[in-house]
């Protein structure tokens, strides 16, 4: 049986002049994904500066702080850990009203495609029918689900945040495919774009975090590039931060990634590793889960990396950021990034940073040599080099440290992330009300 729903928390009311924001996000646990990071802080920021925001979630569950409101938008959770793709029982359709919605979802997952936008959408709507009067606009963080053009249609003023074009991850999972069924089963998985398309076309406002996301939108997606604005995420600062009461473990490596996919570059990485290893002794920390039937991990087995890898998971963001002030280099070995909080927490915490130039990662990253060292990706020859040119280089390790942490102090704070994003709520609304946003 599915474990029980959690209470809804009544969000802190609005201070004079705060907006009244229903944030939705369809999979909200930070440990799952960028998503669910943006959610957590930005909200928290957003309630500093005096708005009220309730959080709309579906499983796995978001961590809201204190002052933030939530309320679950339970689905048959089909993706769950230790069961994925698992039958429901009879009941759980029964429990989960409307029983339409859950044979959608059911009947989506068994074809091979990836329900949860849309059907979310669709309950978020449902749920969003009878509180009108309760909030001033919707803020969605990249479900772009048919019931988001519901939610439109219904008269609710809708910002979107779109953190990158998803035809990206589709079209790099398609270059991996290894045979025919693969291929098949990643255009179906990755169904949900041709929704996901339609619904930010019909947008009148958009968020995104780059302006490598943005070209990208308009050039993929056909989103007009004067619905977008540019406001890029952020990072806690007050965790993610130098720590000189810990010691680097010579050697260690680490990198972060919250999916076992090709486009996080992890399968490059891993070559590098193998590479260097015949060179010095070194470790690699993996911050993630990756399939035990995957690519990675077939990766590791091949390359005889066990002994040196490490995955861990599970960690509160004061844990994670111990593990970057224990590594002596941070690597962001992505293929595409539409920004990348692990390259800002890396180098918030003063940890010496190898990103690739994929997508908007020299963007975040800055001047190569000064803030970090850019390679090209999916090029396990130019990590290697890249990361051996630090691990020999004390003196490197501490200025472009030092860089790093300075950049993301004046650029990347989730408090900048907070006002950027509620000058484009006051915009949206005096757009409705022919400039005057009250």
């Amino acid at each position: 049986m599915p474990p029980p729903v959690p209470e809804r928390i009544i969000p802190r009311p609005p201070e004079p002049g705060g907006l009244r924001i229903a944030f939705l996000v369809y999979r909200g646990n930070p440990r799952c994904g960028g998503q669910g990071v943006y959610t957590r802080h930005l909200t928290r920021e957003l309630v500093a500066l005096g708005h009220s925001v309730e959080v709309f979630a579906g499983q796995p569950w978001p961590e809201v702080d204190e002052g933030v409101g939530f309320t679950p938008v339970p689905s048959l959770n089909l993706y769950r850990d230790p069961d994925p793709f698992r039958v429901p029982h009879l009941r759980e359709f029964i429990n989960l009203p409307p029983v339409s919605v859950a044979a959608l979802e059911f009947a989506v997952m068994c074809t091979a495609g990836f329900p949860e936008p849309w059907t979310f959408s669709l309950r978020a709507r449902r749920i969003l029918a009878g509180r009108r009067n309760e909030f001033d606009l919707i803020h969605d963080n990249q479900c772009l689900g048919h019931g988001i053009a519901g939610m439109m249609d219904d008269g609710w003023p809708v910002l979107e945040t779109l953190h990158h074009p998803i035809t990206v991850d589709r079209q790099l999972a398609l270059d991996h495919a290894t045979n025919p069924w693969q291929r098949f089963s990643q255009k179906r998985w990755f169904g949900f774009l041709r929704m996901q398309v339609a619904v930010a076309r019909s947008l009148p406002r958009i968020i995104t975090v780059s302006e490598s996301s943005k070209r990208d939108i308009t050039a993929q997606m056909g989103v007009p590039g004067d619905r977008m604005t540019v406001v890029p995420v952020g990072v806690d600062h007050t965790i993610f931060r130098p720590r000189p009461e810990v010691q680097p473990v010579p050697g260690r490596i680490m990198v972060t990634s919250s999916s076992d996919v090709p486009m996080k570059g992890l399968v490059p990485l891993l070559e590098a590793v193998a590479k260097l290893r015949t060179e010095r002794e070194i470790e690699l920390v993996v911050i993630g889960n990756p399939r035990a039937d995957g690519r990675v991990a077939k990766a590791i087995e091949r390359l005889d990396l066990a002994p040196i890898v490490r995955c861990v998971t599970g960690i509160s963001d004061d844990e994670l950021a111990i593990n970057y002030a224990q590594s002596q280099v941070a690597v962001v070995p992505s293929l595409y990034e539409g920004f990348s909080l692990p390259a800002i927490e890396a180098m918030a915490s003063g940890v010496p940073l190898v990103a690739t130039t994929g997508g908007a990662l020299p963007e975040v990253v800055g001047t190569d040599g000064e803030t970090g060292l850019l390679v090209p990706p999916d090029d396990p020859g130019a990590l290697a080099v890249a990361i051996g040119r630090l691990l020999d280089d004390e003196a490197l390790r501490v200025r472009l440290g030092a860089a790093g942490r300075e950049r993301v102090m004046g650029r990347f704070t989730w408090q900048v992330t907070a006002l950027g994003t509620a000058e484009q709520y006051r915009a949206l609304l005096a757009d409705r009300t022919g400039g005057n946003p009250a």
